[in-house]
């Protein structure tokens, strides 16, 4: 009977204090955005093929706009001191998670799905056009109709997804300035 009143006194106390758990998921969920968005975008961009580059893509960011979402939702849900309840009681609290959970879920379900069918479709076109066009130089040519469509596609949805990820990132530091604002440092 000691044993279990110790382990459970244990548990009752770690988990009433949800701050280390909101910080260890609002800093996977920070750190997870800025570096997809400015390091490993990029650093793929420049060092594969193209092909190798979308080939990753597509299947990167399915799960990098799955694990956002998550993250965002765990975040909210230990929001110090009381997870949700906490949140909600101050609109500068719940709005910078509204806007985080929104943005990561259009990401998610609309302008992911959409960015990745045109991205595939415009391999395919590509692979269409160099088979219809014979031995005639890719780079010589013009990209047909079809291609031009496709890329305009691919381009706006792309670029909503963009800056609807850096909107998300915008909340994400807003919140974390609140945050770290509040937090009290004793210098001895």
């Amino acid at each position: 009977m000691a044993l279990h009143g110790v382990v459970s006194n244990l548990v009752s106390t770690f988990f009433i204090n949800l701050a280390p758990f909101h910080l260890l998921f609002y800093s996977a969920l920070l750190g997870t955005e800025l570096f997809q968005t400015f390091v490993n975008t990029k650093v793929c961009f420049v060092a594969l093929p193209r092909s190798a580059f979308t080939t990753l893509q597509k299947r990167l960011f399915p799960v990098y706009f799955g694990t956002q979402t998550a993250l965002v939702v765990l975040s909210a849900l230990t929001f110090p001191p009381h997870g949700l309840s906490s949140l909600i009681l101050r609109k500068g609290n719940w709005i910078p998670y509204a806007v985080a959970f929104g943005t990561a879920l259009l990401n998610l379900v609309v302008y992911g799905p959409r960015t990745r069918r045109a991205m595939v479709n415009c391999i395919h076109q590509e692979t269409r056009d160099t088979l219809h066009a014979g031995e005639e130089s890719r780079v010589d040519r013009e990209p047909s109709p079809d291609m031009q469509r496709l890329r305009k596609s691919f381009s706006r949805h792309h670029a909503m997804a963009i800056h609807i990820n850096l909107i998300s990132i915008g909340a994400m530091v807003f919140h974390g300035w609140r945050l770290g604002s509040k937090l009290a440092i004793g210098v001895e």
